[in-house]
């Protein structure tokens, strides 16, 4: 049931296959790449976009904030 979708080679928004970089209230930058749920590996920087942090990023830019667990982040770049 998979369905080949074309690489977003330069998003201007969140969208699944992006690697988008966060920074938290206490100035940790991270950074993630949203995936399938079968690829997901938060240690190695992949995230399910069914993920808490993934829904909370999905469709916002760079610059806009998100609301995760009660902390605010911010989204610094999208690739």
């Amino acid at each position: 049931s998979a369905q080949r979708i074309e690489p977003v080679t330069a998003p201007d928004r969140v969208v699944f296959g992006c690697m988008v970089t966060i920074a938290r209230d206490n100035g940790r930058v991270q950074t993630f790449r949203i995936v399938g749920e079968d690829e997901a590996d938060p240690n190695k920087g992949s995230v399910s976009y069914v993920s808490p942090l993934a829904r909370a990023l999905l469709g916002k830019e760079a610059g806009d904030e998100a609301q995760l667990a009660g902390a605010t982040v911010e989204i610094t770049s999208i690739s």
